[in-house]
């Protein structure tokens, strides 16, 4: 995939707090190009459940337009405070150490995102109201499938199956590299 190779300079320092703490599980260069495209449309609040050490956050601020604002929370409280100090003097990013279900009353969000994991967990139901109408949900961390249904490790990947088939939402299956994609949902 084609992208010029300096990063946003948020970015570059989420990537040296995320080293500093031997933190090795973070958004791609890929999705995060494709987080700041989708924030630069957005207004209100955006959230993401599971923020590492900040460096999805960092390709979020990094598209940020106007007054809008991201909320984000990560269950780690060494890697909150790791991410908080990306932050620490940014009116428009705050970072919870606390479970992502704190944020539940927050919403609703004008872009949500969130790693892929347990249908019972991040699954259509439970995040569909979170969402405003026309908004964004970016679920990442998925390897990409050519076949329908789609399989995941010899099995029916029914997290994308939910996602992609939802009434609720208009969603596509986005590669973001060759060997990575994410889905991408849109409130209708």
């Amino acid at each position: 995939m084609s992208a010029p190779p300096e990063l946003p300079e948020i970015v570059s320092r989420a990537f040296d707090v995320s080293r500093k703490a031997g933190y090795v599980s973070f958004c791609r260069n890929e999705t995060g190009r494709l987080l700041a495209a989708l924030a630069a449309t957005r207004s209100g609040t955006m959230a993401e459940f599971g923020t590492g050490c900040g460096v999805g956050t960092a390709w979020l601020r990094s598209g940020l337009r106007g007054d809008a604002t991201i909320l984000t929370a990560e269950l780690d409280a060494r890697l909150a405070d790791a991410a908080a100090e990306i932050f620490e003097d940014d009116p428009q990013v705050e970072v919870r150490s606390a479970d992502w279900s704190t944020l539940l009353d927050q919403g609703p969000f004008s872009l949500l995102f969130l790693d892929s994991g347990e249908p019972t967990e991040v699954g259509v139901d439970q995040v569909a109201d979170l969402v405003e109408a026309g908004g964004i949900v970016v679920l990442d961390d998925f390897q990409p499938c050519e076949m329908w249904p789609p399989v995941t490790y010899g099995r029916v990947d029914t997290l994308r199956e939910q996602w992609l088939t939802d009434e609720r939402f208009t969603a596509v299956e986005v590669m973001v590299a060759p060997d990575a994609s994410v889905v991408l949902a849109t409130k209708r």
